[in-house]
């Protein structure tokens, strides 16, 4: 009896630590899952104007007559000649698509989506570091969540009764989906 109140001590404690950590890394999974449906990160909104003829030049030319045009004191962070008429403005959150020598701008603005970028920024770790090493805690933390709660039920509802045909499909249903998808 004393490993069972163990288990369940275990269980309930780390399931607490953890919850709020659970619940944003499942937001997040999802978020970028779909990542083909829409930006789990930014909103970005588009907008074509028309700045009129433009100098003929080199780029830092171009550029400053469209952000003058478009009153835009922000200096670019860089400058990209993607074809002989199209030339690139990277600003802060902002990218100006500019058609030469016609002056038409194709005006993208970006801004952070609110709790989603936050979210994905801790589950996929770009910072690395500290993050990295309580990421690797909080896996073995699953596997601990994971492992207790297998045994917490007794009877005809835990391994002895469906528990056990229910931690069979969750073993099974990844092994099938490889099993067509990667090796088939």
């Amino acid at each position: 009896m004393k490993w069972r109140k163990l288990i369940i001590a275990t269980h309930r404690d780390v399931g607490y630590f953890f919850a709020g950590l659970t619940v944003i890394y499942a937001i997040s999974g999802i978020a970028v899952n779909h990542i083909e449906d829409w930006n789990p990160n930014y909103v970005i909104r588009t907008e074509t104007v028309s700045v009129g003829e433009l100098p003929s030049g080199g780029n830092t030319v171009v550029a400053g007559a469209v952000l003058e045009r478009m009153d835009i004191s922000e200096e670019p962070e860089s400058l990209v000649r993607m074809a002989p008429d199209e030339l690139r403005i990277f600003l802060r959150q902002r990218t100006l698509t500019v058609a030469v020598p016609s002056g038409e701008v194709r005006d993208e603005h970006a801004r952070r989506r609110y709790a989603f970028f936050e979210m994905n920024y801790l589950h996929l770790n770009p910072g690395k570091g500290f993050w990295t090493w309580f990421a690797d805690v909080y896996a073995l933390g699953l596997v601990v969540l994971a492992c207790t709660g297998i045994f917490i039920i007794t009877g005809k509802k835990g391994l002895g009764g469906r528990g056990r045909w229910l931690l069979i499909a969750g073993i099974v249903i990844p092994i099938f989906y490889l099993i067509l998808v990667v090796w088939f």
